[in-house]
């Protein structure tokens, strides 16, 4: 017993190995003296051992890049290394974006002149121009990048603490704009002739710009009428009703420079962006206090406005919980007053022989009948797909 908490203690000697979280990191001297510290990427001790000892072999070979060499490393150069990293993930066209917006910012900035400072007054000028979740999300990146850059040697455990201390935004999700049926109207009417068929995508099927962008005609079945988005913001699979508006137009649409892209520009390739063709045509429809996200929460309002059940809803939009969509519930009070004239005929039929509360007779069948009305649809949507 002696002899095996002897052994433990010498393990624990090893200078320069430690742990953060289940993975082992190291520390060793580089050949001008500074301190280097990495991630091995290893569980297990015995391969994080190996890896330091290789280390230490490579710093004597005069194989490791100086730690004052390192900090010289321009943010554009661990963006441009990042991408090709990234490159092997679900999420790269969208990160991509993010990725160019951070360079745009930083850069010509060494990544070891990354502070919490610069950060947090670059967090305050997104704000003007952006919601707090899509700077959250660019922050979340920026984080990740210069975690990944501690691991390649292109940061310092300094910067990566610096940039780890600016915290989140606090986000407002109680945000619920739409239009009514004239306002969807309007706005196909004054959309140019490329950003009507992805608005009025948006209008029918509730899909994020994101997904409408990239979709591909391998994915529109029109054959069955549905369109197949397999991989969704939160990673499941997704199929979508076709109704004969979106049918109707999918088929008179001309497959140019056979791109396998639905929406596609003159040289046959997807549309990176529509926000300038999309605010032209919010002008020019005297629509204010819109985005285009919001379409998503149009289609969404209507079906729950048509008495649509929340379960229907949250599948169609692709929620992972039923607590996401409920912010929809109060455009539709009709499912409580059937809830309550459910729990009033079951009463009154158990109390048929002593009646305590049926106030039928008093209020008349006129009140008892009222309903919402049915839903308008929005340029002709078919309200069977979604029943």
């Amino acid at each position: 017993m002696r002899k095996a908490k002897v052994q433990k203690d010498k393990k624990q000697e090893i200078k320069g190995l430690y742990r953060r979280g289940q993975v082992y990191w190291v520390a060793y001297k580089a050949s001008d003296g500074s301190v280097t510290r990495e991630s091995t990427g290893e569980k297990s001790r015995e391969e994080a051992e190996y890896f330091l000892a290789n280390r230490r072999k490579q710093v004597r070979d005069g194989e490791i890049i100086e730690a004052r060499k390192r900090k010289n490393n321009k943010f554009a150069e661990l963006a441009k290394d990042y991408l090709e990293w990234a490159e092997r993930q679900k999420s790269f066209r969208d990160k991509r974006l993010l990725v160019k917006q951070l360079v745009d910012r930083f850069g010509t900035l060494k990544v070891s002149d990354l502070n919490t400072k610069i950060i947090e007054q670059w967090q305050s000028v997104q704000l003007r121009g952006n919601m707090p979740a899509t700077v959250n999300r660019k922050l979340t990146v920026l984080k990740h990048m210069i975690n990944k850059g501690t691991d390649w040697g292109m940061a310092t455990e300094d910067t990566l603490k610096r940039v780890y201390k600016v915290k989140q935004l606090k986000e407002e999700n109680t945000r619920l704009r739409f239009l009514n049926i004239e306002e969807c109207q309007t706005l196909i009417d004054c959309c140019a002739e490329h950003l009507r068929p992805i608005v009025t995508v948006a209008l029918h099927t509730g899909m994020r710009l994101s997904e409408i962008l990239n979709l591909k005609w391998s994915q529109v079945d029109l054959k069955h009428g549905f369109i197949l988005l397999d991989i969704t913001k939160n990673g499941e699979r997704r199929e979508i009703p076709i109704d004969n508006t979106l049918t109707m137009m999918f088929n008179s649409m001309l497959r140019g420079f056979e791109s396998k892209y639905v929406f596609t520009g003159k040289d046959g390739d997807p549309y990176k962006s529509v926000k300038r063709s999309f605010s032209t045509a919010l002008k020019k429809a005297g629509i204010t206090d819109f985005r285009f996200h919001d379409l998503r929460h149009t289609f969404a309002s209507h079906l729950v406005m048509a008495s649509v059940d929340l379960t229907s809803v949250k599948e169609l939009l692709g929620h992972k919980s039923l607590a996401m969509t409920t912010r929809y519930a109060h455009l539709s009070p009709s499912h409580k007053r059937k809830a309550v004239n459910t729990l009033d005929n079951v009463l009154n039929e158990s109390q048929k022989e002593a009646p305590v509360h049926n106030f039928s007779s008093q209020l008349g069948t006129k009140e008892q009948n009222n309903s919402i009305s049915s839903y308008a649809p929005v340029a002709q949507m078919d309200r069977a797909t979604v029943s």
